[in-house]
């Protein structure tokens, strides 16, 4: 008898929404150079201190069956990747929450870092992913000082403290100790991808730690990712055509927003160049017209 009440019940609009609750997916969407909070120009930039409240609220939503990273990103500061990819994983483990990534124009270098840190990957067909080494660009400017008769005044205790400093010619004693510091940051990298990986990977150390980069079904042959699919569609075909994705965003009172402008366009220094210009070579490196 309580089975048939129960029944005709649930088919009142109300009482069925309260009994028959919403699956809910939680989004949050990683698009930027991996960088941490300095300067004004922060948009368009991936830092843990941002990202760490939204993780925590995604895996903290009601009915939550899942969450999906939305990765765009040409890479950036390995300390920063891991630090949130590390996050992500705590918070797997303690919600019991799988987490699926799902990869659009770029997940190379850190942005794949940041992809190992989901259960599952996914890619489309002409997402650039992959990239696992580490790199370090600069330039020299020790003849330009010469030319313009400019004489650089530097008094360091510590024999290497301006070890690689622009306006010297480069030392091969410099070099060496930064090509150390490369190696062993990418063996911390070869590690993760190792151990997210894990069997799915297909091809030696050599084809695939290099710092190439493929395409989406390249990628899908060689084990970085596990096929290619649309967020949306995927997830709706796996939990519930009714699933509900609820994605998670900073957001700024009006208030707020007008002060930032303001001190965005007063406090504009050659450090927020120099990161403008940093930010366009890594995307430039990828996304080529």
């Amino acid at each position: 008898m309580k089975i048939k009440i129960t029944k005709i019940l649930a088919k009142i609009p109300l009482i069925k929404k309260l009994i028959i609750k919403t699956p809910r997916i939680g989004v949050v969407r990683l698009n930027g150079v991996i960088a941490p909070q300095y300067g004004t120009l922060s948009r368009g930039q991936i830092d843990f201190e941002s990202v760490e409240p939204l993780l925590e609220e995604a895996f903290k939503l009601p009915e939550i069956k899942a969450v999906a990273l939305v990765i765009n990103s040409p890479g950036g500061t390995p300390v920063q990747a891991a630090l949130i990819a590390d996050k992500i994983r705590a918070l797997s483990k303690e919600h019991k929450v799988p987490v699926y990534a799902f990869l659009e124009d770029v997940a190379a270098s850190g942005g794949y870092w940041l992809a190992c840190a989901a259960d599952k990957i996914y890619g489309q067909k002409g997402s650039i992913i992959g990239s696992i080494g580490v790199i370090s660009a600069g330039f020299g400017f020790e003849q330009l000082i010469k030319d313009y008769g400019v004489e650089r005044r530097v008094h360091t205790s510590g024999k290497n403290k301006d070890m690689l400093d622009p306006f010297k010619p480069e030392s091969p004693k410099d070099v060496k100790i930064l090509k150390a510091l490369q190696k062993d940051l990418h063996v911390q990298f070869i590690d993760w991808v190792k151990t997210r990986r894990g069997k799915k990977l297909k091809g030696t150390d050599n084809t695939l730690f290099e710092g190439d980069i493929w395409v989406g079904e390249q990628a899908v042959e060689n084990g970085l990712i596990d096929g290619c699919a649309e967020m949306k569609a995927f997830l709706q075909s796996k939990y519930s055509k009714k699933v509900k994705f609820i994605e998670l965003y900073h957001s700024k009172g009006f208030l707020s927003s007008i002060i930032g402008l303001k001190n965005t366009h007063k406090s504009l220094e050659i450090n927020d160049i120099a990161q403008s210009v940093d930010r366009f070579l890594l995307w430039n490196r990828f996304l080529q017209k």
